[in-house]
């Protein structure tokens, strides 16, 4: 309708022009027969059908596009869920949905859900909330930020991904799980070099100092292996599981100590989790 109204104007425009140069007594005739007139008209009003169609049969392709895009991706209207801080900054750490659905997403052995439920993802929330509390922890250490350093880091996350790669079966498969959720390579290594600098935080926290006692490994060993005996059963002598029990009670006491701290961190001062849209 713009374009016909622009043109009709121009045609009224020059009518009007026509009209004051004659009666300015201009010896040139301008004049315009109903039969002329009634032509132009026609084909204005054609190439107005024309510049119509053309812009339906765009408007047409582009839906179609959009209802043939891959099935497999998930449009995911993002939002804010949380923000968490220990105090230690100005600013909290805000975590949104996609947030939530990329770690669901980078679980190994969990399906992805069309649609999470609330148990889905107030349980990506809640690990989440954690590893946040843990990170603003390691953040207060001076940075190893040094090009050796850096370098370390690139690649541990280089590490990361072949091994998380691993556990989803191939490269392939676990490209396949980002796209359904619209997670990117490079948004994929930022949650890796999250997650390092993380367990090196721990590490240097907890492993260091943690003590398992030949007590604990006689203890062990005899409630792990002491009801087998006269069995029939083979059962492996104390010096040849002694280094696999020190490393599964490690483990153990470490994940102990963790959970602790982390519970820790949750009711120190200054710690605010503050939940902006429940899910």
């Amino acid at each position: 309708m713009k374009i016909e109204n622009r043109k009709m104007k121009s045609e009224n425009s020059s009518e009007r022009r026509c009209a004051q140069k004659c009666d300015a007594g201009d010896s040139r005739e301008f004049k315009i027969s109903a039969e002329n007139y009634g032509s132009r008209s026609n084909l204005h009003f054609a190439f107005f059908n024309f510049q119509f169609s053309l812009l339906f049969i765009l408007i047409l392709g582009a839906s179609l596009f959009g209802t043939v895009a891959p099935a497999s991706a998930q449009n995911i209207p993002d939002k804010m869920v949380a923000t968490v801080t220990n105090g230690s900054r100005a600013t909290p750490d805000l975590i949104t949905y996609s947030d939530l659905v990329w770690q669901l997403a980078l679980e190994p052995g969990t399906p992805i859900p069309e649609h999470p439920n609330s148990a889905q993802l107030n349980h990506a929330l809640h690990l989440l909330e954690d590893q946040l509390l843990i990170l603003q922890e390691a953040r207060k250490l001076p940075s190893a930020d040094t090009p050796e350093g850096i370098a370390a880091r690139d690649k541990e996350v280089y590490v990361r991904r072949n091994e998380l790669a691993s556990a989803f079966g191939g490269q392939q498969v676990m490209q396949d799980r980002m796209a359904r959720v619209g997670l990117s390579n490079e948004q994929l290594d930022l949650i890796l070099r999250d997650r390092v600098m993380v367990d090196q935080y721990l590490d240097f926290r907890f492993r260091a100092f943690t003590i398992v006692t030949d007590k604990e490994i006689q203890d062990r060993y005899a409630q792990t292996y002491g009801g087998l005996k006269n069995s029939g059963r083979i059962v492996p002598k104390l010096e040849e599981v002694r280094s696999r029990i020190k490393d599964e009670l490690t483990e153990q006491k470490i994940e102990g100590d963790i959970d602790k701290f982390v519970d820790d961190l949750r009711d120190q001062p200054g710690t605010e989790i503050v939940v902006l849209n429940p899910v």
